[in-house]
């Protein structure tokens, strides 16, 4: 976690210095402070989608030769190498792993594990823009979730945006149209799994990241294992070499930032930032693959981006209205 700044704040502050701050320097410190504290998690956000459309992309070249659960094994063992790697200089130690919310990290592996396994599996069936326009639905998934999970007031009007944004997914998906395929569900069957998985690192805000990070990765790492075979194992080559551990660079980069930002500030704020992958995506896929989405898909994702920055407009421009 960043450090909070020094004396602004009630877990930094002792009693007396607390109340001088509140009576002499006005309520614009404190706003000063809560802005400051959010603009560190969205920092930490977009280093998080930044890894993770690196890995979508890596993912997606190496899907087109190497089967799913050997890009998992691979990208798994990349990433825990790096975590490994940089635990005692940047993560506190192996220390750090240690836990008393064992129940906590098993839910989010056993997450984790659907997630992973159910975007990837519909991101080589699809084109890129596709497949990162469904997951996108996570971050409204985040923002109906953090009622019941974290108790967060959500108003009739957020609730619509919401609504709004998953009719942008009907208009993409078109029920009954023939072009609705179970990779379109596993799909969004992994951005529920995501979802909870962002509203699960509130509930475990005191856990070290090394420990959030790890314990993840464990899941689709033994899964991965047991479904390997000779079957669905080919040797990589150099090049899959390279983008199978840039895949798992990109994951620890992802996981780093996202788990830092989601325990920063709530997630109703944060989720609808991460549509800067989907712009990213978009651009990437027509590039390297000569992706270029239809009409519905485009309208759809205006939609859903659409519906994730009122969610934005409602939570912070009208900070303290009752009917947010």
């Amino acid at each position: 976690m960043p450090a909070e700044p020094l004396g602004l704040n009630e877990h930094s502050c002792d009693h007396v210095q607390l109340v001088f701050i509140k009576r002499h320097r006005g309520p614009s410190l404190t706003q000063k402070t809560q802005v400051d504290h959010v603009g560190r998690a969205i920092a930490w956000l977009m280093l998080g989608v930044t890894g993770g459309l690196g890995l979508d992309l890596c993912a997606k070249e190496i899907l087109r030769t190497y089967s799913l659960p050997e890009f998992v094994l691979a990208r798994s063992v990349f990433g825990l190498l790096v975590f490994l790697i940089l635990a005692p200089r940047f993560f506190g130690g192996f220390r750090m792993l240690r836990t008393t919310r064992l129940g906590w990290h098993l839910l989010r592996t056993a997450l984790a594990i659907g997630a992973m396994f159910g975007f990837f599996y519909g991101l080589s069936k699809m084109p890129l823009v596709n497949a990162l326009t469904l997951g996108f639905t996570a971050p409204l998934m985040v923002t109906a979730l953090s009622v019941p999970f974290l108790g967060e007031h959500v108003g009739w009007r957020r609730w619509a945006a919401v609504v709004v944004g998953f009719v942008g997914t009907l208009i993409i998906l078109r029920p009954g149209s023939g072009d609705f395929s179970f990779a379109s569900f596993t799909i969004l069957v992994a951005a529920f799994c995501y979802a909870c998985q962002a509203i699960t690192a509130r509930h475990l805000a005191t856990e070290s990241t090394l420990s959030l990070a790890v314990y993840v990765v464990a899941g689709p790492l033994l899964c991965a294992i047991f479904l390997i075979d000779g079957d669905n194992w080919i040797t990589p080559d150099f090049t899959g070499w390279a983008l199978m551990s840039a895949a798992g660079i990109c994951s620890a980069v992802a996981w780093v930032g996202f788990i830092n930002g989601y325990r920063g500030s709530s997630p109703a704020i944060l989720a609808p930032f991460e549509y800067v992958a989907l712009i990213g995506g978009a651009i990437a896929g027509y590039l390297i693959w000569d992706e270029v989405p239809d009409r519905w898909v485009v309208i759809g994702a205006a939609t859903i981006i659409a519906s994730g920055l009122y969610v934005v407009y409602r939570e912070i421009g009208l900070k303290g209205n009752v009917e947010l």
